[in-house]
C-alpha cells in the first residue's frame, strides 16, 4: 500500500471522527425543537417529525469527580479550567474537583476516594494512562462510568468512553498546510520542533507530519525535540538555527514551548521562513491575527477534551442517548478534529484559545 493511500485513509477516518465530534456538539447543545408544518397541522415532508432532544433539561442530580495533571502548562490550565465552566452550566451537576497533580500515586488516591464517596461518574485525564488504569477499572467494576480523557488507559474495560484528541491527525494537518504553501518548491527546507521524542503522542505528531509531506514530495530536512517548556522550545530552536541556514518552514508542534522557539528566531534575526504552530494557545493566534511574526498558521489541540467528558459523562449518568445519532447511548470513543488557524478563520478559534 502506497503512503498517499494510506494517508488518505486515515485522513478519511479522521473527518468520520470529526463528523463524529459535530454530532455531539449539537447533541449536547440543542433542545429547541424545529417544527415545519403545513396549514393542515402534518408535517410538510410526509414523513415522521424532526426528534427532539431535552439533553439539556435538568434531571436528577449527579455527582461527577474530576482529577487532571497539575496544570504547568497553558494548555493543562485550559483543560481544567473549561471542565469547570462546562459543568457550571447544569444545576444538576455537582463537580468534584481533586487537585491538581502529577504525582501518579496521588492521583490513584483521588479517584479511590471518588469511588469511596460513590459518585455518579469519573472524568479522568490520567498523568499516566497506563497507570491510572488498575483503579479506573475498580471504579468501572463498583458502577462508576469513567470517562479517559486525552492519555487512554492501557485496558478497554477501564472507561465507559474515552475523549481523545488526534495527534497523528496534527502533524497531518500541519503537513497538508505546508504542502499547501510550499508544493510546488521541491527542493523546499521543512524543520521540525518535536516535543518529548519518548512520548507516542509525539511519535504520531511527527509520523502524521512526515506521511502529510511525502504526499507532495517533501520531506523533513532538519528535526530537533524539546521538551514542551519554554526554556527548551528556545535551546532546541537555536541549536536548530544554527545547524540549518536555509529553512523555507517549521512545524513546532507545541505553542507553550513555541513562546521560546518565537524567541530563539527573534534572537537570531531569523525570518525568511513561516512558521506553524501545534496545540492553538491564544498568544499564537493573536501573532497569526496581526501578522507581526513569522507565525503563520497554528494546529489545535482542543483544550475543550476533559469539557466534553463532563458533557458525556452527565448523559452517561442519566442513561440518555446522543439525539443526533441513529444508536442508543454514547459512543465508547471519540476523537476530536485537528483544525488549522490561520488569519482567514483566527477570529472562529480563538475566543477558545488557551494562555500559553
Amino acid at each position: 500500500m502506497s503512503a498517499r493511500t494510506t494517508l488518505r485513509r486515515r485522513i478519511t477516518l479522521a473527518t468520520v471522527s470529526a463528523a463524529s465530534v459535530a454530532l455531539i456538539a449539537t447533541a449536547c447543545t440543542s433542545n429547541t425543537p424545529t417544527t415545519e408544518n403545513t396549514a393542515d397541522g402534518n408535517d410538510g415532508g410526509g414523513g415522521s417529525s424532526q426528534a427532539v432532544s431535552d439533553n439539556d433539561a435538568p434531571g436528577d442530580p449527579i455527582v461527577i469527580g474530576f482529577s487532571a495533571p497539575a496544570a504547568d502548562h497553558g494548555w493543562m490550565g485550559a483543560i481544567t479550567s473549561a471542565a469547570e465552566a462546562e459543568a457550571e452550566k447544569y444545576e444538576d451537576v455537582e463537580l468534584r474537583v481533586a487537585d491538581g497533580t502529577n504525582d501518579v500515586n496521588v492521583q490513584i488516591s483521588q479517584i479511590e476516594g471518588f469511588i469511596n464517596d460513590g459518585v455518579d461518574a469519573i472524568v479522568l485525564l490520567p498523568f499516566d494512562g497506563a497507570a491510572l488504569t488498575d483503579v479506573a477499572t475498580k471504579a468501572m467494576e463498583a458502577g462508576i462510568p469513567v470517562i479517559n480523557v486525552d492519555r487512554e488507559f492501557s485496558s478497554p474495560f477501564a472507561a465507559r468512553t474515552t475523549v481523545l484528541g488526534d495527534n497523528y491527525g496534527m502533524g497531518v494537518s500541519a503537513g497538508q498546510y505546508i504542502c499547501e504553501q510550499l508544493g510546488d518548491n521541491p527542493d523546499a527546507v521543512v524543520a521540525e520542533i518535536a516535543g518529548i521524542d519518548s512520548l507516542p503522542l509525539t511519535q504520531d505528531r511527527s509520523q502524521g507530519f512526515a506521511d502529510a509531506l511525502s504526499d507532495c514530495g517533501l520531506d523533513v530536512d532538519n528535526r530537533v525535540a524539546a521538551d514542551f517548556t519554554v526554556q527548551g522550545g528556545e535551546a532546541a530552536t537555536a541549536n536548530l538555527l544554527q545547524a540549518a541556514p536555509q529553512i523555507d518552514a517549521i512545524w513546532n508542534h507545541d505553542d507553550d514551548q513555541g513562546v521560546g522557539v518565537l524567541s530563539a528566531i527573534e534572537n537570531a534575526g531569523r525570518d525568511e521562513f513561516f512558521m506553524v504552530g501545534g496545540a492553538g494557545s491564544a498568544n499564537v493566534m493573536e501573532h497569526i491575527k496581526a501578522g507581526d511574526s513569522v507565525l503563520q498558521a497554528t494546529v489545535v489541540y482542543p483544550s475543550t477534551q476533559a469539557a466534553d467528558g463532563i458533557k458525556l459523562a452527565r448523559l452517561v449518568a442519566h442513561e440518555k442517548n446522543m439525539s443526533d445519532l441513529a444508536s442508543s447511548g454514547v459512543p465508547r470513543t471519540v476523537q476530536l478534529y485537528a483544525p488549522v488557524v490561520t488569519k482567514d478563520n483566527v477570529d472562529q478559534y480563538l475566543p477558545s484559545a488557551f494562555q500559553s
